[in-house]
């Protein structure tokens, strides 16, 4: 296992968001385009991540693959675990993880007239990716809420899977 330093993480992504931002007119745009990279990212990494962690082993459980990434994927990927991760009380296909300080947007400078720009677009593109390819299709975007909240919208198959899986 590599270990890549901080300053270099840091200068990567900050090029790498400079390199979107000039080619596109709004923020929506970028942070479509930084979930698109993330998406990419987050292919290769599962693959790697789960012949090291889990060779011969795949999850079938929402909660199994959710803790997965919180624990061994956000480790591997930023360092340490996510901060938490939550459940919609009023939607049982709607999962939060929540990174108060998250890496990505921790040493990206953002304009005023681009405030509401998040950068952990990347992560939920790279999430999205990783829950796509276990088998578990969802949608997932970030908001600032908590610090950074990345929205996890399971497809209604995913939760009627999982809830038959419980009647075994």
């Amino acid at each position: 296992r590599s270990e890549l330093s901080l300053a270099a993480f840091a200068l990567l992504f900050s090029e790498l968001v400079q390199y979107c931002q000039r080619r596109v007119a709004s923020v929506a745009e970028l942070q479509a385009r930084l979930a698109q990279l993330g998406h990419h990212v987050g292919l290769r990494a599962l693959d790697a991540l789960v012949a090291r962690e889990r060779p011969g082993r795949r999850e079938t459980k929402v909660l199994g693959v959710l803790l997965f990434v919180k624990g061994p994927l956000w480790r591997a990927l930023f360092g340490r675990e996510a901060d938490k991760l939550e459940q919609a009380n009023d939607d049982d296909r709607t999962f939060y993880v929540i990174e108060r300080e998250p890496l990505v947007n921790t040493f990206v400078s953002v304009p005023r007239e681009n405030s509401s720009l998040n950068c952990a677009a990347f992560a939920a593109g790279l999430l999205e990716a990783v829950l796509g390819a276990s088998g578990f299709p969802a949608r997932v975007s970030a908001h600032w809420h908590k610090g950074t909240t990345l929205m996890i919208k399971f497809d209604e198959a995913v939760i009627a899977r999982d809830k038959s899986l419980e009647g075994r």
